[in-house]
C-alpha cells in the first residue's frame, strides 16, 4: 500500500484495487496495531479502530488535505503514482 503521509506515529496509506469498500474514495490509518480506514468525502470511518485521540487527529488531518486525498484515489485508480501528502505538525 502507497503511504501517503507519516506523523505522530500514524501512518495514513491508499489503494485503490481492493474488495472491502468498492469504488468508495478511502483511505487507511495504522496506529501501533490499531487499523481503521475512513471515507475520503465526509471522513466517516468506514471499518476497524483506532484511538479516539488518533481518529480526532486524522479527521483534522483529513479534512486540511481532502482535495489531495481526492486527486490521489483518481491517481490510483488510473494506476498513477501518489502523491506524499504533508504531515500535520
Amino acid at each position: 500500500m502507497p503511504t501517503l503521509s507519516r506523523f505522530y506515529g500514524i501512518t495514513i496509506t491508499m489503494y485503490f484495487r481492493e474488495g472491502s469498500h468498492g469504488s468508495r474514495p478511502h483511505f487507511h490509518v495504522s496506529y501501533a496495531e490499531a487499523r481503521a480506514s475512513f471515507d475520503a468525502l465526509d471522513l466517516t470511518r468506514l471499518a476497524g479502530r483506532v484511538p479516539l485521540r488518533v481518529e480526532r487527529i486524522v479527521r483534522e488531518w483529513a479534512q486540511m488535505h481532502r482535495a489531495e486525498l481526492l486527486a490521489n484515489w483518481e491517481r490510483a485508480r488510473c494506476g498513477r503514482k501518489l502523491h506524499a501528502i504533508e504531515p500535520l505538525k
